[in-house]
């Protein structure tokens, strides 16, 4: 509603974090009011309906799951939510990770309580706001995608993120190992191995590490 402030969840695995946060916006509640928050993302979906809230705002990384993963889940209850990953983690993989699970943000926690507001009311407005630390390494990313300089696999039919998966296979690494890496859930890396398997022609995993060596993907 016009002239009303827009309404926020915040979860974040972390009490310190939730209490700076509600601190921090405390002197903007004009602008935006926090109506819940939560350290068990488990609870989120619940206070999505109770709190009816305009945006979330969630930890790209907490115990039991990913704000990524979250992301999704949220989106089936409120399609209409607006989700703002909140992270230390300046990377373009996850940020990428993120849109493509339909958050409408990606910030670093080193953000400030103005340019928060700023970024939160952009948000809720339709906007799509990026973490500016991010936007030379995106660039440059699509820069290479331009150039047809893609990453190993590509030519297999790989996505980037199961030639990420692909390369972790490689190098010995477990489900639940590749999962806390690319900061997936488990189900994710399952779905990922599987597409994997599928277009290079392999039945398992080992068969898909001799194949990604022998044919010089990684080794």
């Amino acid at each position: 509603m016009a002239g009303q402030p827009l309404r926020l969840l915040v979860v974040d695995d972390h009490p310190m974090v939730l209490d700076g946060l509600a601190a921090m916006l405390a002197p903007h509640k004009d602008r935006v009011l926090v109506v819940a928050s939560t350290t068990d993302p488990d609870r989120a979906a619940q206070l999505v309906r109770d709190s009816d809230p305009d945006v979330a705002l969630v930890d790209l990384r907490m115990r039991t799951t990913t704000g990524i993963d979250l992301c999704e889940a949220l989106h089936r209850v409120d399609e209409d939510l607006k989700v703002v990953i909140l992270t230390v983690y300046d990377d373009e993989q996850y940020l990428f990770r993120a849109l493509q699970a339909g958050a409408a943000g990606y910030l670093g926690k080193q953000v400030r309580a103005e340019e928060l507001c700023d970024a939160l009311e952009r948000v809720a407005a339709g906007e799509t706001v990026v973490d500016p630390g991010l936007a030379g390494r995106v660039a440059r990313s699509a820069a290479h995608l331009e150039r047809g300089e893609y990453w190993p696999g590509a030519h297999l039919g790989l996505t980037q993120r199961e030639s990420e998966v692909l390369g972790l296979l490689v190098g010995g690494h477990s489900n639940r190992a590749i999962a806390e890496r690319l900061t997936l859930g488990e189900e994710t890396v399952k779905t990922h191995v599987r597409a994997i398997l599928r277009k290079l022609g392999v039945t398992d995993r080992t068969q898909a590490v001799a194949f990604a060596i022998r044919e010089g993907i990684f080794r």
